[in-house]
């Protein structure tokens, strides 16, 4: 029987989405480590971590509307299950095949609970705390994602058994944070016989100019976080010159913190305002890292990571909240899920891209096409964005 109410059960769910998603992004600081102990090169490590964005796409479109059925608690164990399916598979991880039904697990865990426990946390809270839940839930969801790497870079480089231990101890937390869920009580009204539905997509055609232009700097502020998960070891190691797995870890979170503060402590800012200004903060924060390419700063580094993330997380959230403005309530899950798909397409396929360019050219030239490309799509969104802004402005 539940056991948790109230404070106590929004927390425990709060727990449970931080710990899942710290599991998705455990890997970051070892593609270099499963490359040398494998023998594979830096575009396989960008594949393996791109596995990871088909997981998620799988799960939001063919279990992200279960919970609305089934019930929440169900699709949030069957979410901690395939995370830790997906720790054991990486505690034994040998061959490459093997290293992508882990990231795919992974990946499926992220994308039910990206729904489905954003629902709960905000279902649980109590009355006191309704007003902020959606920002609670978003600060455990990417909170959890720029831990990962940190945490996981303090163990590869300080502690024993680098490709080993945070596993294990993910491992379990996750069996810790299955308890927390089994006490807390189903938010949802499940119906006998209801039967889970797959995940439409569409737009509207009265949203779609807003949708293209949040679209785009989505696109492109997700391609920047699949960069610096991916990428931003190979960049801190090759380039920067520091083989630090702990640094490594660091500027992934620096990347994944920013985004969170941004959503965060920037909710109150208009959000015509919080469009502009993250497109422009992209653009900047890119393009500060191809100076930092190409002058193996680290300052400039950090610098660029710190200002690109907070661009990712305002133009994101607040397209996110601008696209859900305008979409009649029946069809706003539809909209948004087609929101997500062109995110993580972006945070994949770009890349894939970065590494076989970077096996081709090297890790400066890939890494300066792509952060420049980033930063003429996040000026494109700006220009279509001010163009839709002075049209919603009456004349006369």
């Amino acid at each position: 029987m539940p056991r948790l109410s109230g404070g106590p059960a929004c927390t425990a769910l709060l727990a449970t989405f931080t710990v899942v998603m710290i599991g998705t992004t455990l890997p970051t600081p070892m593609y270099s480590l499963y490359a040398d102990e494998l023998g594979f090169s830096g575009a396989v490590s960008t594949v393996v971590f791109a596995v990871y964005a088909v997981g998620v796409l799988a799960a939001l479109l063919g279990l992200g509307r279960w919970s609305d059925s089934l019930g929440r608690r169900p699709m949030l164990l069957a979410g901690i299950g395939c995370s830790l399916v997906s720790a054991v598979v990486f505690l034994t991880a040998g061959p490459v095949p093997q290293l992508l039904v882990g990231r795919f697990l992974s990946g499926v865990s992220a994308g039910i609970f990206a729904g489905t426990a954003t629902a709960a946390v905000i279902e649980a809270a109590p009355p006191r705390w309704r007003d902020r839940a959606s920002f609670l839930a978003t600060g455990a969801n990417t909170g959890g994602l720029g831990l990962g790497p940190l945490l996981a870079g303090i163990a590869v480089q300080y502690l024993p058994a680098p490709l080993h231990l945070s596993f294990a101890v993910h491992a379990g937390l996750l069996v810790l944070v299955a308890g927390l869920v089994l006490a807390v009580p189903e938010t949802v009204d499940v119906q006998p016989g209801a039967r889970p539905q797959l995940q439409r997509l569409g737009v509207p055609v009265e949203v779609r100019p807003t949708f293209i232009s949040a679209t785009i700097a989505g696109f492109a502020g997700f391609a920047v976080l699949g960069l610096f998960t991916a990428v931003s070891p190979r960049i801190v190691s090759e380039v920067i010159g520091n083989p630090n797995h702990a640094l490594a870890g660091f500027v992934a979170f620096l990347v994944l913190g920013s985004s969170t503060a941004a959503q965060v402590g920037l909710r109150s800012v208009p959000r015509a305002l919080a469009l502009d200004g993250g497109c422009v903060a992209l653009a900047v924060g890119t393009l500060l890292v191809t100076v930092a390419l190409h002058t193996a700063s680290l300052g400039v580094l950090l610098a660029g990571t710190v200002i690109a993330g907070v661009g990712q997380g305002t133009s994101f959230s607040s397209g996110l909240s601008a696209i859900g403005s305008l979409v009649p309530a029946g069809r706003r899950a539809e909209v948004t899920s087609t929101f997500f798909v062109v995110c993580y397409v972006a945070i994949s396929v770009p890349v894939v891209g970065v590494g076989l360019a970077a096996q081709a050219l090297g890790l400066v030239t890939a890494g300066t096409i792509f952060t420049v490309a980033v930063a003429a799509l996040a000026l494109v969104a700006l220009g279509t964005l001010v163009r839709l802004q002075r049209e919603a402005v009456p004349t006369g």
